[in-house]
């Protein structure tokens, strides 16, 4: 990840280079078709070696504002609802009433679970070993039973 162009581009993005010297820099490169069509299917279309961890993004967006806000918000309404339907149930409310406020606390618990599992938890796939589908026969191992 430390190429040259990796290198440039990040330069870009922080402000460090400007979008002049990074071309003037990038200015006597030059690849073949065939070269950046190689670069490009390297990663995508060659088979994974078994038991190596392939993460499909950079850097998972969690740290974004939008994302935090939603869990502040989230744990604020978690809280409303459960520390409610814990009143309700010390002052003996109705079990409608008590099971509305138990689904509003599931329901905003699951919403957080999604916005985790979607924005903040890196996608990862573990390449595992292919095992047979099936057990081979060993004539050793199997019994003949007559009647």
């Amino acid at each position: 990840m430390d190429d040259t162009i990796s290198t440039l581009l990040r330069g870009v993005a922080d402000g460090s280079i400007t979008v002049d010297d990074a071309r003037t820099a990038l200015q006597d490169a030059s690849l073949t078709e065939e070269q950046m069509q190689s670069a490009i299917d390297k990663g995508v279309f060659n088979p994974a070696e078994p038991g190596s961890i392939i993460s499909a993004t950079l850097a998972p967006s969690g740290a974004s504002n939008l994302t935090m806000l939603f869990f502040v918000w989230g744990l604020f309404w978690a809280c409303y609802w459960s520390f409610s339907m814990l009143y309700g149930l010390f002052n003996h409310w109705d079990q409608q009433q008590l099971s509305f406020h138990l689904a509003m606390t599931l329901t905003t618990i699951i919403l957080m679970g999604i916005i985790y599992l979607k924005y903040v938890l890196p996608d990862t796939i573990i390449v595992k070993y292919a095992r047979n589908k099936f057990v081979p026969e060993h004539q050793k191992d199997w019994q003949e039973y007559k009647w």
